[in-house]
């Protein structure tokens, strides 16, 4: 079967300029041509890419549980809720990045890890791709956390997580997406490919 072409949306680079460069983020605008011949103007930031990662755990009663953080957020003023993630540090791979990260942030390590998909979160205005990961198979270890990252690591149960999200308790949009993932793998709608990790 051939792939659908969609020549007929994509807009083409004219000119470029760089309006901020931070040490996270660079913010651009563009001149680009529209694919009727006009042309229009696109402002967006370019970021590195991230990783999430669900962590699920078994407790004392091999209940599922899974590893959460509360995290104050200050562009939106609040804590939030979310799994564990982190931005790619320069020519990093997502999986190295993915156990990185939830060794830093939670301190534990996991034996089995599975690679679940890709969110673009803010498609509208930046280049930002979080790259979703599941582990499981949880040893507990030390935290590693950055200079200024403070933050709380917690467990709650699928049900708890999923009832937070309906009440509006949990609004992260890509804790949203690994609700989504979560519901649909424990239903066993959607299947993950599980790999050993030494």
């Amino acid at each position: 079967m051939d792939k659908p072409r969609f020549d007929h949306l994509v807009e083409k680079k004219l000119s470029s300029t760089e309006l901020f460069k931070g040490r996270l983020l660079h913010a651009y605008r563009d001149i680009v041509s529209l694919p009727d011949g006009s042309q229009a103007t696109r402002e967006y930031v370019v970021h590195p890419g991230a990783v999430m990662v669900v962590p699920l755990h078994e407790d004392a009663n091999g209940k599922l549980q899974l590893v959460l953080e509360r995290q104050f957020r200050y562009p939106v003023g609040r804590v939030m809720i979310e799994f564990p993630a982190g931005k790619l540090d320069p020519g990093e791979d997502c999986f190295a990045c993915a156990q990185r990260e939830l060794r830093e942030e939670t301190g534990f390590s996991a034996s089995q890890w599975a690679h679940a998909g890709v969110l673009h979160p803010l498609i509208a205005y930046s280049t930002e791709f979080i790259d979703i990961w599941f582990a499981r198979g949880l040893r507990a270890g030390a935290r590693q956390l950055d200079d200024g990252e403070l933050l709380d690591v917690f467990t709650a149960s699928p049900h708890e997580l999923l009832d937070w999200c309906r009440q509006g308790l949990v609004t992260d949009g890509k804790t949203l997406t690994a609700a989504l993932w979560l519901q649909n793998v424990i239903s066993g709608t959607w299947l993950l490919d599980w790999q050993d990790v030494i």
